[in-house]
């Protein structure tokens, strides 16, 4: 009885200690050193070729300068950008809700793709900058939805476009299969169609995440709005308008910053939700 006890035990300890090292072998993975020791050896060159060549601080400021100036000013920079973080939160959560749904729509009826996807196209491809003083405009005094609506203008396209090509690549032996047992439109769709979208969904998704926010800075820049509900692009243009380099560029890295978060927690959710059945995930583990 003894041993077998000892075994048990080993056992669960064993069960308990595989998720922690995989955890721990996925950080220690060469995809997130590398990327880490390439980061750092770029910002020694830039703060080695700065002091060298003596550039002052209002041309090129060094990275040091940089995160000084982002700790001083870390208050106002942070609200700034949770402000802009709350307009790409929106207008992503409507691009994804708009452009799933537009896209159950054109998969049902390929008359009603055909008929409205090229204006999809024209949206996408109308430059943001050109009609964002016009949105503002049409909004009138609630320049927090015009920002919104700008960053769900170029959040859109990735979202609809990913996922009609998903919903449409399903394979034929499954989908016979399914006609052949009689399934309705929206049981196919959803338990077959649905299935073969997913990925080129978080595809599609983690293109739209860094779009919503390129989107929502642009906005930002072109409506110019101050005081405590200015998002992060009002502190860029301000701090070079008064040529605070070194302030600029702390905003500049906050926003780069989360952009990057924005791809991480995607591809996470992108791992997690395929991890067990797709090859781009399986690979990876295997």
């Amino acid at each position: 009885m003894i041993p077998t006890e000892i075994n048990k035990n080993k056992k669960q300890q064993l069960a308990q200690t595989k998720p922690q090292n995989k955890i721990l072998n996925k950080l220690l993975s060469l995809e997130i050193i590398a990327p880490i020791i390439l980061g750092i050896i770029v910002l020694l060159t830039w703060e080695i070729s700065v002091r060298v060549m003596n550039i002052p601080p209002y041309l090129f400021p060094s990275p040091i300068l940089v995160f000084q100036t982002m700790i001083q000013e870390w208050n106002q920079l942070f609200a700034s950008l949770l402000i802009t973080v709350k307009i790409t939160v929106v207008a992503l959560v409507v691009a994804v809700v708009s452009g799933v749904l537009i896209s159950m729509l054109f998969a049902q009826n390929k008359l009603i793709e055909r008929s409205l996807f090229p204006y999809a196209v024209i949206l996408q491809t109308t430059p943001i900058v050109a009609i964002a003083p016009l949105i503002i405009i049409w909004f009138k005094n609630n320049t927090f939805a015009a920002l919104i609506f700008c960053a769900w203008i170029v959040a859109f396209f990735p979202i609809i476009s990913n996922t009609t090509l998903g919903l449409n690549s399903v394979d034929k032996n499954l989908s016979d299969m399914f006609k052949l047992y009689g399934a309705s439109r929206w049981q196919t769709l959803i338990y077959l169609r649905f299935p073969s979208a997913l990925p080129y969904f978080l595809g599609g998704l983690k293109i739209s995440g860094g779009l919503a926010l390129i989107g929502a800075i642009v906005a930002e820049f072109v409506a110019g709005t101050g005081g405590t509900r200015s998002g992060i692009a009002y502190q860029i243009l301000i701090s070079s308008y008064n040529l605070e380099i070194p302030r600029m560029f702390a905003a500049l890295f906050l926003t780069t910053g989360l952009g990057i978060v924005i791809f991480v927690l995607f591809t996470v959710l992108s791992d997690f939700l395929l991890k067990d059945w797709h090859e781009s995930s399986v690979q990876k583990d295997s």
